[in-house]
């Protein structure tokens, strides 16, 4: 037969419950984001590999708010009928959650963005530039963060 708990075993069972979901939890995401980081470039690629140059990404080197970094990125492209960028996307490979943003532009489009991202915590940011002929191009920037901002 099995004796019921007391208050203090009770207390003890569920202080240890909560510790090991939050171990557990804070440990999954940091795999899981560049796992997905990884999925998220190549679905945006079509399974190209991104070749580095034509994209700028500009963010601070230091970030004393993970909160509210701003980022700058551009493309070189000509933005013709014939050549122009069709998406930027934004990744960020420590976030719970990497997809950050994505631009869309057409011809007539100037092939530049600005706006401010938020960072969990010191990691890569990647910037891949998808051109209307289907090839691709990245940039990658780390930025050191001393506040985290999702949670962090």
């Amino acid at each position: 037969m099995i004796s019921p708990l007391n208050r203090r075993q009770a207390l003890a069972l569920g202080t240890g419950a909560v510790l090991a979901t939050t171990l557990s939890l804070r440990a999954a995401p940091a795999l899981a984001a560049k796992n997905s980081t990884d999925e998220a470039i190549k679905a945006f690629t079509g399974g190209k590999e991104p070749v580095k140059g034509k994209v700028k990404l500009e963010l601070p080197e230091i970030a004393e708010n993970g909160n509210t970094v701003p980022m700058t990125v551009g493309v070189d492209a000509p933005m013709t009928k014939e050549s122009f960028v069709e998406e930027v996307m934004i990744v960020a490979d420590g976030n719970p959650n990497p997809g950050v943003i994505r631009f869309h532009f057409t011809p007539s489009s100037v092939p530049e963005a600005n706006t401010r991202i938020r960072l969990a915590e010191t990691q890569n940011v990647i910037a891949v530039a998808r051109m209307n002929d289907g090839s691709v191009f990245s940039d990658v920037k780390q930025v050191k963060v001393t506040i985290g901002g999702c949670g962090g």
